[in-house]
């Protein structure tokens, strides 16, 4: 018996070793200390060592144990992923910057990762163009045929914005491609710790806090808004900012959401403090029970967009990441029941298809 408890501590030491190894990488980026940490710390949504919520947030509600979270992963329906390839539009993107004369242009690349082109300024959003939304390779496969877009297809970048530090809106490898050619990236507190890390120029970051706005130039400004949820690349969360923001491109004003629950309180201050949005981009896709506080079900997608006052929605976070339980094409599905039911305008572009704000909105049925 002395012997197998021997053996069994060998085993747990070898094992929370390779954890910790296996943690050093890269990928996991790094959380803010020194400096980065003070300033943060002075936020006043920042206490008890970590950021917090508007609203009581519970990653994991009460009713819900990790048994049954782990039990739901292990049974995923094979529906989670499409039975065929996607279909997908290949529209140049170095082309579509040099169009100055239309209204603001849009390609979705699938999840929540989208391009904006206007009057010469070439704006992304949570660019994840590698296979999986994940460290590890066994989970969170892109669905064949959604990776049709590389990082040498698009044009010098004006303004990267990344609503925070997960790995489906911050992808690792995507950014070290990136950024050499990026000349502006705007992200919530904290996050910019990441990209130090990994090599970016503290020049080229602007760090905010929700409510917090930054003028890019003249006819461009940027708002940092609350959204509900949180962030973590390792085991530790809640270390940097999550938010979604508010963009004024010129004449136009669009609302760039990150991941959410449904706070309706926030939501119709957002709307009232910026009157409408042209066009928003809000999540709808990747929910489930067990994480209701922290992701919208598709009918709060629509709530959702109702409150900011938006005049058109375009749902993201989904259509190419399988990291919920549902069908594949099940948040579409039920959100375009809704918008129709409500009589609210709808777009849904197939991944590289191009939108153009208050001229073209694609609402074929793709999936």
């Amino acid at each position: 018996m002395k012997k197998f408890f021997r053996y069994l501590l060998v085993l747990c030491i070898l094992f929370s070793l390779a954890i910790t190894l296996f943690m050093q990488q890269k990928i996991f980026g790094k959380n803010p200390t020194g400096a980065d940490l003070e300033r943060i710390s002075a936020s006043p949504n920042y206490r008890n060592g970590e950021f917090q919520n508007i609203l009581p947030t519970a990653v994991q509600p009460e009713d819900v144990s990790f048994w049954t979270i782990l039990k739901g992963f292990y049974n995923k329906p094979q529906t989670v992923t499409p039975p065929t390839p996607l279909p997908t539009v290949r529209t140049d993107l170095k082309a579509l910057a040099q169009n100055t004369t239309e209204a603001p242009q849009v390609v979705w690349f699938g999840h929540s990762s989208y391009f904006i082109s206007y009057k010469g300024i070439n704006i992304l959003i949570d660019p994840v163009l590698s296979a999986y939304a994940s460290p590890i390779s066994w989970f969170g496969k892109a669905f064949d045929g959604t990776s049709v877009y590389k990082v040498e297809d698009f044009p010098p970048i004006d303004i990267l914005v990344l609503t925070h530090d997960h790995y489906d809106h911050l992808d690792y490898e995507t950014l070290l491609q990136l950024h050499p050619t990026v000349k502006k990236i705007y992200t919530p507190l904290g996050v910019g710790s990441h990209l130090k890390y990994w090599g970016v120029a503290a020049d080229k970051i602007t760090e905010m806090d929700w409510w917090e706005s930054k003028t890019h130039n003249d006819s461009i400004q940027l708002t940092a808004v609350p959204s509900r949820h949180f962030s973590g690349r390792g085991i530790l969360r809640a270390k940097t900012l999550w938010a979604a923001f508010a963009l004024q491109l010129y004449d136009y004003q669009l609302f760039l959401g990150g991941d959410s629950g449904y706070d309706e309180g926030t939501f119709q201050k957002i709307g009232e403090k910026f009157g409408s949005f042209d066009l928003a981009f809000l999540e709808c896709g990747q929910y489930n029970d067990s994480w209701r506080y922290i992701h919208f079900a598709p009918e709060q997608t629509l709530q959702a967009a109702q409150a900011i006052r938006a005049k058109v929605l375009l749902p993201v976070h989904w259509g190419k990441f399988a990291l919920a339980y549902h069908e594949w094409n099940e948040p579409i599905l039920r959100i375009a029941q809704a918008a129709q039911q409500a009589n609210f305008p709808l777009t849904t572009p197939k991944i590289g298809e191009v939108v153009v704000i208050g001229k073209n909105y694609p609402n074929s049925v793709w999936w």
